[in-house]
């Protein structure tokens, strides 16, 4: 097994699974025939098929368990004083774990083997083009149009030397030429030590919808095995005003699907015509007014901050997640709020990068005007060796996180992050009573997250944000150079939400942590001390609504006489509360060897070597 890295670079590289190639299925004779047949509505394929078949290290085991999104609401009178909104971001499925720790996940699988695609943009970093093929439906698989957009442009980068060394499997390109309905598109990487590591997948349906996937997970069969997370946009209708119309038309308040549009427009437009036109021109003619989030992306290349109007242009890198956490206000500013970092690498960072980083996180819409505000407390969220070991792949998933801390400069390093860093798992010392659990201690997490809790209690959220960016200058940015301008290496994506995007003009809306499922019946059901804390009566009855983005509120809103409120779940990845690492305790480092074997009695040789 080999891994490679750039020592410069904050992401993550590991080997791709062996896949037993089925034989290439032949295209119907009348390929007309079956398009035309795809265009009438249809009912989705029964049950009874088989599914595809199985990769190295997929098993039943663990498998979704409602993936669907359809929980049990609470046994409550239902009506409109308070509505329920499951979270807007989902955790995958992850094949290993019982099925009661997969209820409303969701895998690559639920995402791409919809037989009504018609085409499928793929962005990402590493790809095992057999793999993502296989997730198809198997009656459609051939039909749908596939783009795989990836960045390894030089012949030593890791998606061509991890699959030319293994016998079995090809590089990208070759690989895609088994598939006639496959196009692979190479962007174009402007910094030499950027990665392309956008996580997306854009879907156009025969149902002429659309659908924007946003993950943290690389397309190969072992980053689907550890805790990964999904921002799936509602299903998008082609719109009625004419795009040169509309997409004139304003303002785009944040938050909003007209600016979430005009951003991933411009995102996409970065690739260049060549490249990603088409797919611009035809997302261009659908409807976004449904989306309730906020875009942050990266594009590789310099921004002149001096020169950049954020209400008219997009900014990329840290200095777009400032322009969004600026519009948005916390919901207890007196208090002092808990801001929470978890992601899967950690690069050369720096103390000065970290403090402007930190800084900047704590941006709100009142910051300027309350300097005397809080100062919040941060952590970092990262495995140990030891919860490595014990995960579901055990050291097979320790290529894909890294935190090096060898040499003086990282281990400088660490004296400034030792403080803030916290378990994934934190069970190592036996079980506690006050524990939420997340249900994901056995997946290792290659999930990225930056969540503002409102104050340490961690019971309700400010913001959260989800993406494929890591804890670099790489994924995030440079600091502000002589000339005003900011340097960004590598691509990368991901989406903000906050609990006003779900508040109607009814009343007040909150977010709120939720665990083992997406809706946040917990926190109000049953329980008389959260009812006294969020000011529920006992007979104040609850609404609920599977609102997958956004699209069920404005719909089922109804006249009521007593205030209106909004409980919106976040689906948490780790237990709260948070376990700080002992003193003697340190993060896992992928580039050191582990003698001491994991649950399935390998060890580790240390990342890069054979």
């Amino acid at each position: 097994m080999g891994w490679t890295k750039d020592p410069d670079s904050d992401c993550e590289i590991i080997s791709v699974s062996t896949t037993s190639k089925p034989a290439k299925k032949q295209r119907p004779a009348s390929s007309t025939t079956v398009d035309s047949s795809l265009r009438t509505s249809i009912s989705p394929p029964p049950t009874r098929r088989a599914l595809p078949e199985r990769h190295e290290g997929h098993t039943d085991k663990g498998k979704r368990n409602a993936a669907s999104r359809s929980p049990t609401p609470p046994q409550q009178p239902i009506s409109s004083n308070l509505r329920l909104i499951p979270s807007p971001i989902q955790l995958s499925t992850v094949n290993g774990l019982a099925d009661s720790t997969n209820i409303d996940t969701i895998s690559l699988r639920d995402i791409l083997g919809d037989p009504l695609i018609k085409e499928c943009w793929l962005f990402n970093y590493l790809f095992d083009v057999d793999f993502v093929m296989s997730q198809f439906d198997e009656d459609t698989r051939d039909l749908v149009q596939v783009k795989i957009v990836h960045g390894s442009w030089k012949e030593e980068d890791v998606n061509r030397i991890n699959i030319a060394r293994r016998p079995d499997l090809m590089r990208i390109q070759e690989a895609a030429k088994e598939y006639d309905n496959a196009q692979v598109i190479t962007a174009y990487m402007a910094e030499m030590y950027g990665t392309h590591h956008s996580k997306m997948i854009i879907l156009f349906r025969h149902d002429d919808t659309a659908q924007i996937n946003i993950v943290t997970g690389n397309f190969i069969v072992r980053d689907w095995s550890m805790c990964q997370a999904v921002w799936r946009s509602p299903l998008l209708p082609l719109q009625t005003v004419p795009s040169t119309l509309q997409d004139t038309l304003g303002p785009f308040p944040m938050g909003g699907g007209y600016r979430f549009k005009r951003d991933i427009l411009r995102y996409l437009n970065s690739y260049g015509q060549r490249r990603t036109g088409p797919l611009t021109a035809e997302l261009k003619r659908y409807e976004f007014s449904s989306i309730r989030a906020a875009l942050v992306a990266s594009v590789p290349g310099k921004q002149n901050l001096k020169d950049t109007d954020p209400d008219q242009e997009t900014l990329w890198g840290w200095p777009g997640l400032k322009h969004v956490l600026r519009s948005l206000n916390p919901q207890t500013p007196e208090k002092k709020p808990h801001i929470v970092m978890q992601c899967s690498s950690v690069a050369s960072i720096g103390k000065k990068w970290l403090e402007r980083f930190q800084k900047m996180l704590r941006y709100h819409e009142s910051f300027q005007a309350s300097p005397s505000s809080p100062m919040p407390r941060f952590s970092l969220v990262f495995p140990t060796a030891d919860e490595i070991r014990r995960s579901v792949d055990g050291y097979a998933c320790g290529g894909s996180i890294h935190m090096k801390i060898e040499t003086p400069a990282q281990r400088k390093q660490m004296e400034l992050l030792k403080p803030m860093l916290c378990h994934w798992a934190g069970d190592e010392k036996g079980g506690r009573s006050d524990v939420r659990q997340a249900q994901r201690r056995r997946a290792a997490p290659h999930i990225k997250t930056y969540i503002r809790f409102s104050d340490e209690s961690m019971t309700s959220v400010d913001w959260a944000l989800m993406t494929s960016a890591n804890l670099s200058k790489q994924a995030w940015g440079e600091e502000v150079n002589g000339k005003g301008e900011v340097r960004i290496c590598s691509y990368e994506i991901g989406v903000v939400v906050w609990p006003a995007l779900w508040d109607d003009g009814g009343g007040k809306a909150e977010m709120v942590p939720v665990f083992g499922k997406d809706a946040p019946y917990d926190a109000c059901n049953n329980d008389i001390e959260e009812k006294e804390k969020s000011g529920m009566d006992d007979d104040d009855d609850v609404e609920t609504t599977d609102d997958e983005g956004g699209e069920g509120v404005f719909a089922e809103r109804k006249e009521q006489a007593r205030p209106y409120r909004t409980r919106v779940g976040l689906r948490m990845p780790y237990d709260l509360p948070l376990v700080p690492y002992a003193d003697e305790e340190m993060p896992w480092c992928a580039s050191t060897p582990c003698s001491e074997p994991d649950w399935m009695g390998r060890t580790w040789p240390g990342f890069g070597t054979s």
